[in-house]
């Protein structure tokens, strides 16, 4: 089978393209072919040695995949032979057939293509945790979400107004502002010209907003906490900027608001239960028509470096993802 594979910690053009063996699922395993691979932040992270995880080159990259069934290790139930699944994978998923945990993967509506479902899982999984576990979001608040133009923000757009909360969405260009009104912000912000705080105030009357979805981290994080009203929540969904924030702890002292951390993988493991319901309920939208994830690109699997790199520049609105068919 084909992979993309990480011989050495580096920047996305020391990638390769090359053939590898594929091995049968071990016990509680099952291997996928795979049709479709999301690309993600950490994926531009993880090749350099920069992520949480950190596997010992050489690795396949890719956290994210859709596919079918195709061999079931003993002890496995409930994931026969064709079925159609999504997974997350951690890394390895950046090639024609991955080998997984069974309990990184669940089955996806028949109704949802690859394309569509590898771009799905960890963009729509973190955010509807966010707002509904984490930030407990209420119709009629008020939700602002900084970096409203890539995958996680534009789900977050998405799922906020679905949740019934008026949302502010806030990014770098027109392009992604653009988009993020198309996903139904209710109003938008363009914290390169404008300043975030100052306007998030005008917005809400001098209020604040009830919750801020952060994917964003850096000098923006301090500027929305400063924005947030009495008993408001910020969550810290991650740090797409490369800069980690310090915020004074007067701030949320004095102005009563939550700093809420989000970390999906750790809440897939802990509540299970919980994360399927999540899903089934997106998956519920995304039938009804409710959910439009938005994929700007799809790639060949030779294409990953080229993937990365604009992803780790911010080119991107919304989610690349690369194909395991045939190039043509």
């Amino acid at each position: 089978m084909r992979a993309v594979i990480c011989k050495a910690y580096g920047p996305p053009e020391t990638l390769t393209v090359e053939e590898v063996a594929a091995g049968p699922p071990g016990s509680g395993e099952v291997q996928i072919e795979v049709e479709a691979c999301g690309v993600n932040f950490p994926d531009t992270l993880i090749i350099e040695g920069k992520y949480q995880i950190r596997p010992e080159p050489p690795f396949a990259p890719g956290g994210e995949i859709a596919g079918r069934i195709a061999a079931v290790g003993e002890g496995v139930e409930g994931l026969p032979v064709g079925l159609p699944v999504i997974a997350m994978t951690g890394y390895g998923g950046f090639a024609e057939s991955v080998t997984v945990a069974a309990e990184r993967v669940m089955p996806r509506p028949e109704s949802m293509d690859g394309i569509v479902a590898a771009g799905f899982s960890m963009t729509y999984g973190t955010t509807i945790h966010a707002l509904v576990q984490r930030a407990a979001l209420q119709p009629g608040e008020t939700l602002l979400v900084l970096g409203a133009g890539g995958g996680v923000g534009l789900a977050a757009v998405e799922l906020g107004k679905r949740l019934g909360a008026r949302v502010i969405a806030a990014a770098g260009s027109p392009e992604k502002l653009a988009a993020a009104r198309a996903a139904g912000a209710d109003e938008t912000l363009d914290y390169r010209t404008e300043p975030l705080k100052e306007r998030v105030k005008d917005l809400t009357g001098g209020r604040g907003v009830d919750v801020v979805y952060d994917p964003v981290g850096g000098t923006l994080f301090e500027q929305a906490v400063r924005a947030t009203a009495r008993n408001g929540r910020v969550l810290v969904v991650g740090f797409a900027s490369g800069d980690i924030p310090r915020l004074p702890m007067n701030l949320p002292l004095l102005k009563e608001c939550a700093i809420v951390g989000v970390f999906w993988g750790a809440f897939r493991a802990h509540e299970p239960e919980v994360n399927t319901a999540n899903f089934q309920r997106l998956f519920d939208w995304h039938a009804a028509g409710q959910l439009a994830p938005r994929i700007e690109r799809v790639l060949p699997l030779a294409e990953a470096p080229e993937a990365l790199q604009a992803l780790a520049e911010r080119r991107v609105i919304g989610k690349i993802v690369l194909t395991t068919q045939a190039e043509g």
